[in-house]
């Protein structure tokens, strides 16, 4: 038994409990991980309310949270990755619902973590790994190229934030939509801002009279509709962006794109932006102020 946060209904933040519960058995591909943090996402609320009981089985009690970072305290017999005593991180969305990674202790097949980067605390690394996996993987598959130049769709959100600075770092001219109260974060990440609304289209048509080479939507909405572009890609609309001829990413744990972001955050690349941590016993504290949006960086569970 392991110090978790769970629950075992679906429901809101007043659902979250903290106690003992069963981990996972140590497979033969696995690792033990001592929990430095656990990020939390807003598919996290979704799933805790019962909205994705039809794309994933299910299992009670549930430990929440898919993001993970800390030190490995064992390995199965056929590990060879990672070693006791690495420091990991690691994107532990597993095929059923149950075990998350929320808890002193998880168990997690070694193919959902790498090394975590060597420049920052392992509570922050905790915060990379879903959303800076979305946007590097969403970014691969849009194939973008340094000159190009790649439109944002709520840029200064935790998905957003990461998919600037790869961008960035590849070469790209970027441009961001967000509030304006953002605009300046934005700048500091190094793209261009441009506020929500009906001028956003002559907006970008005057900022970029060639046209946008990339439009990446995070949000949703019908943001894809907005402003034209040569290719397009959206984590937040299936239906619109196939429609578009583009390409719909839904995140996938990958240890390649996990040493990548390490790679990039260890190079200064990548700036993670925790908003803040809350220890378990918070945790539903946490997931309200998830749950009500607006939250610029990341939030970080902690045992």
């Amino acid at each position: 038994m392991t110090r978790s946060v769970f629950y075992t209904q679906h429901g809101g933040p007043d659902v979250l409990q903290v106690g003992e519960v069963e981990p996972l058995p140590l497979g033969p591909d696995c690792v033990e991980i001592e929990v430095a943090g656990a990020g939390i996402n807003p598919v996290d609320w979704k799933v805790m309310r019962g909205y994705l009981t039809g794309a994933f089985d299910h299992h009670f009690p549930i430990v929440p949270a898919w993001d993970v970072a800390g030190e490995v305290t064992a390995v199965g017999p056929a590990v060879t990755e990672v070693a006791r005593g690495d420091r990991v991180f690691g994107y532990g969305r597993l095929d059923v619902i149950g075990h998350g990674t929320a808890a002193d202790m998880v168990r997690l097949p070694a193919r959902v973590v790498a090394r975590a980067p060597e420049s920052v605390a392992l509570s922050t690394a905790a915060a990379v790994p879903l959303a800076g996996l979305t946007a590097y993987q969403l970014l691969t598959a849009l194939q973008v190229t340094a000159g190009e130049t790649v439109l944002i769709h709520n840029a200064s959100g935790g998905v957003g934030q990461f998919a600037v600075q790869i961008a960035v770092s590849l070469g790209a001219r970027v441009i961001g939509t967000a509030s304006v109260s953002n605009h300046e974060h934005l700048r500091a990440l190094g793209a261009q801002p441009l506020a929500y609304g009906p001028e956003l289209a002559s907006a970008v048509a005057q900022a970029v009279p060639e046209g946008v080479d990339v439009v990446a939507d995070l949000i949703g909405g019908g943001a894809l509709e907005q402003v034209p572009g040569r290719r397009y890609g959206s984590i937040a609309d299936a239906v619109g962006v196939h429609a578009l001829g583009g390409v719909y990413v839904f995140v996938r744990p990958s240890p390649s794109g996990l040493e990548t972001l390490a790679q990039l955050i260890d190079q200064g690349d990548l700036r993670v932006d925790v908003a803040q941590t809350y220890p378990f016993d918070a945790a539903a504290t946490a997931y309200r102020r998830l749950e009500q949006g607006h939250v610029r960086g990341k939030i970080v569970l902690v045992p």
